[in-house]
């Protein structure tokens, strides 16, 4: 049912996919004097930008004050490369170069969370990993080490301008990074799929994608470029799904735990996911349980056949549970969760991870 509520979509206002697309971007910038922003690997492809940002890891708030420090009046629009830290990272260089450049003053948890007064730069985001789905979603993930926690930039105004997805982009990805990235991309489909604030729109998307990964990754982790299309495809689908419906309390721990943590935020969702499944679906009757199931079989033994480490390989144990459990509480995707989870309840998934 479409229930009474209705509901709203909103993506990037262009979005263009396809092996060899990549090759459109230098049409897509026409001329514009341009902000670069690329991870470790660079750009892919040669462009003529007047400046240029790498962000070597997941971002920071100073990484952002540092990306939107280029506050000329030349600078015409922002093309971020990367995954998803890189064009996080070049959607909020495209929100704060216009709106003053502290990102304190709009970010959720650590920061004032006032609106964005202007509207973002024009922004180009290209991914070279299928997973994060950042390419079509209205916000940033940024870093506070000393808060120990990641924080969102969220504003409609930073949807970007252009999705542009070429699959040829992720045929150089390791396993292991197929691995994360792909498991993210999964849990970006089914936490949307059961979260409280799913509708029928996002309910169509994710019962088209969630087979295609369940299907694609396992080939693409073997190096099937076929199954990378299919992987770029299901990522795009979860960033549609995330941003017009919610997450749940996967990612309601990544926050707290990535932000403490020297974790990926692939790998922590892939060892999380198959036990916040589990109890929520303990603890709700929703038929789409059931119909998950159907999709995904035994969730569990999907995720176990990529051998990712548990998160105690990342130094946390299990004096760490009260306090991440008490920061995952109180995050924004947490909200989203088809039941409210008891702290017994949030415990429990979090050392079965560990």
């Amino acid at each position: 049912m479409i229930g009474a509520s209705g509901f709203e979509f909103a993506t990037a206002s262009r979005i263009v996919f396809g092996a060899g697309r990549v090759r459109d971007l230098p049409g897509l910038m026409s001329g514009r004097r341009t902000l670069l922003v690329t991870g470790r690997r660079g750009s892919p492809i040669a462009i003529d930008a007047a400046y240029h940002v790498r962000v070597e890891g997941e971002p920071t708030i100073d990484d952002a004050r540092r990306a939107a420090a280029f506050q000329f009046p030349d600078v015409e629009m922002v093309v971020a490369i990367g995954g998803g830290s890189a064009l996080d990272l070049g959607k909020a260089a495209a929100a704060l170069i216009p709106n003053g450049g502290d990102p304190l003053r709009h970010l959720e948890v650590v920061g004032e969370g006032q609106g964005l007064a202007r509207p973002s730069l024009p922004c180009v985001c290209v991914p070279t990993t299928a997973g994060t789905g950042s390419e079509v979603t209205r916000n940033a993930v940024l870093g506070s080490p000393t808060d120990g926690v990641k924080a969102s930039l969220r504003s409609p105004r930073m949807l970007p301008g252009v999705a542009l997805v070429d699959p040829e982009l992720t045929y150089d990805l390791p396993p292991a990074l197929t691995a994360s990235t792909g498991l993210d991309a999964l849990t970006q489909l089914i936490e949307p799929f059961v979260c409280a604030r799913a509708n029928a729109f996002v309910d169509a998307i994710c019962r088209d994608a969630i087979p295609r990964v369940i299907g694609a990754l396992p080939k693409a982790f073997a190096g099937d470029r076929a199954a990378r299309t299919e992987m770029a495809y299901a990522s795009l689908c979860g960033g549609l799904a995330l941003t017009n419906a919610g997450l749940g309390a996967v990612h309601g721990f990544a926050g707290p735990i990535g932000g403490r943590f020297p974790a990926p935020h692939g790998a922590i969702c892939a060892v999380l996911l198959p036990h916040v499944v589990a109890m929520n679906a303990a603890r709700t009757g929703d038929p789409k349980f059931a119909e998950l199931a159907a999709m995904t079989g035994d969730l569990a033994a999907f995720v176990a056949q990529f051998a990712l480490p548990p998160l105690s390989s990342y130094g946390i144990g299990k004096d760490d549970v009260p306090a991440l459990v008490a920061q995952a509480k109180q995050a924004s995707s947490m909200k989203a969760n088809p039941v409210p989870l008891s702290d017994s309840d949030l415990t429990e998934v979090l050392t079965r991870a560990l």
